[in-house]
């Protein structure tokens, strides 16, 4: 793997280098290959993790079995279901009428079978603060509990939030030691009965596994943005968790939700420890994950979403919302490299976490920096067919995984026609979406640089309208450098305007874009339609051993039966 991403990378910086040395160097020129260098490790790994994942996807008869052994293992699917599981949810002013259908679907199913029905119960981890919204997240939590027979589903409110969702966790566990294994959801999970049932045999034949992680799928897309969001996030989590999951093997990632936890080893080494400024961890998985494989644990992932859900941001500047809250805990992870407990691959983790913020600047520096060059003489002598290779290898690495997971999604049998136009709606919107993102990122590091706190407000997860001048006010900074950089870019004539444009025009056309993929309103019929983004085949219509199935409309929604 690392030869892999090595030579990727190398590769990436001689082509740069034939590129931009043609004609004698600009000052521009040697600050664009010095970016491009930067970012050369990270497009390296990209593309070494997507080339692995398809490989297996495509070449492995079980492309599952192939990355998570305990699946060899025989008889493991019709193992009887012995250890006690508590499904935890954490909430925060949540709307329980929103959260609690899901949560009493999946436990009634769960506990239908008389073999396994005292081997699941429902606990509703609460940092709800005192108020309105506290009592009737109560009074929903006792409608729902006086469904089920006493001790089946349990309510507990903190009266402090310390620590945040992991403090929340980990003072549960402390206090209530009466389970083998947890199932750790958000508020937004979906979670089918046979996916979990599916976790609990694979952690029951693997006594060494500490987490057991799925992928998810959205589910309630209403928005054209949540659509596209969704189906690139698909496609491409199903090809980089199966390249991830064959070089991390038993040192895999953790995402915080969705997963399945071994409590007695997490509850002993998953300890978050402090900051040297006392804060509390925000990003937590990652710092836990990397805890038990320094502990000797193993924590691995099961690249596939079947019947498991969550939601995503319906629009943009949601993203860009909860970007602020990650960039703030992913770089809080620099405090805790050098701690000797950690796991080598849980520390690589966290780097990458890391350089996901922090390497952002020096790859949207590249479209300022190229337009400087164009306006002050440079690029005389490049060739322009050399200079597009350069562009398009670049793109394809990034995009390496969504791109393979979208070639894999066109291999299947079904009709392709409607598939790929939904697929070149989503590479559309997504490289416009990149552009901002990429430029909003920029604006946020440079905020934290000079100490600008960052808060961590609650998550933004149905459609609404946004107001066009408060939109306009938040992507200034976009449009602003969109605006410059065409300027520039014109001096040199035609074909740099040409070539940039992918990037400088979403950039300028910021705000119409964000609007109008963030309104329900804006939304297709079919868009509304197929808003889950993911159904589950029934148990006769499996899909051949470790393939995805695809979704079908109409043949059912999160949370309920086909």
């Amino acid at each position: 793997m690392a030869a892999l991403v090595a030579g990727i990378a190398s590769s990436l910086i001689v082509l740069g280098w034939h590129v931009l040395s043609a004609g004698g160097w600009t000052v521009w020129e040697a600050l664009i290959l010095a970016c491009l260098a930067v970012n050369a490790p990270w497009l390296g790994l990209a593309g070494a993790t997507g080339l692995i994942g398809f490989a297996i996807r495509m070449l492995s008869p079980d492309p599952l079995a192939a990355v998570l052994p305990v699946m060899r293992q025989p008889g493991w699917q019709e193992a009887a279901i012995g250890a006690r599981t508590v499904i935890a949810v954490c909430v925060r002013c949540e709307d329980m009428e929103a959260v609690l259908p899901s949560l009493k679907r999946l436990l009634a199913r769960l506990r239908a079978s008389a073999a396994s029905a005292d081997r699941f119960r429902l606990a509703i981890l609460s940092d709800t603060p005192d108020g309105a919204t506290a009592l009737a997240e109560a009074a929903a939590a006792a409608s729902l509990a006086a469904g089920f027979p006493a001790g089946a589903v349990r309510y507990r409110r903190r009266a402090r939030n310390s620590g945040y969702k992991a403090g929340n966790l980990m003072d549960f566990l402390d206090r209530d030691a009466e389970d083998e294994f947890l199932l750790l959801l958000d508020a937004d999970s979906v979670m089918s009965a046979a996916a979990v049932t599916r976790l609990v045999r694979l952690m029951q034949a693997d006594r060494r596994l500490a987490i057991l992680q799925p992928t998810t799928c959205g589910h309630g897309a209403t928005t054209r943005f949540a659509r596209a969001f969704s189906l690139g996030q698909r496609h491409g989590m199903r090809i980089w968790a199966t390249g991830q999951a064959w070089w991390q093997g038993p040192e895999g990632a953790f995402w915080g939700h969705n997963a399945l936890i071994r409590i007695a080893p997490f509850r002993t080494h998953a300890r978050l420890p402090p900051l040297p400024d006392g804060e509390a961890i925000l990003s937590h998985d990652q710092v836990e994950a990397a805890l038990l494989h320094g502990a000797g644990w193993a924590v691995r992932v099961l690249p596939d979403d079947v019947g498991s859900f969550e939601r995503h941001p319906p629009d943009l500047l949601a993203c860009l919302d909860r970007d602020i809250r990650w960039a703030r805990g992913n770089l809080q992870y620099r405090y805790l490299l050098q701690r000797p407990d950690l796991g080598r691959v849980g520390r690589l983790q966290m780097v990458q976490a890391i350089l996901h913020y922090a390497l952002t600047p020096f790859w949207f520096a590249l479209l300022p920096l190229a337009a400087l060059n164009v306006a002050t003489g440079g690029g005389e002598g490049t060739s322009r067919i050399w200079l597009l290779v350069l562009l398009a290898a670049g793109f394809l690495l990034l995009h390496l995984p969504k791109l393979a997971g979208h070639a894999e999604a066109l291999l299947r049998p079904e009709p392709r026609l409607a598939r790929l136009r939904k697929i070149l709606g989503e590479i559309a919107a997504s490289v416009a979406a990149d552009a901002i993102m990429a430029a909003e990122r920029t604006w946020l590091i440079l905020a934290f640089a000079a100490g600008t706190p960052a808060g961590w407000d609650l998550q933004q997860r149905d459609g609404r309208s946004l107001p066009w001048g408060a939109t306009a006010r938040r992507l200034r900074f976009s449009m602003v450098v969109g605006l410059g950089s065409l300027a520039l870019l014109s001096c040199g004539g035609l074909f740099p305007v040409l070539v940039t444009a992918p990037v400088w025009m979403p950039l300028l056309l910021a705000v119409p874009f964000v609007v109008l993929t963030a309104d329900p309103a804006y939304a297709t019929a079919e868009d509304v339609r197929s808003g889950s983004d993911a159904i589950r085949r029934s148990p006769r219509e499996r899909p051949e051993p470790g393939r995805h199935p695809e979704p079908v409309p109409g043949e059912g929604v999160p949370g309920s039966e086909p």
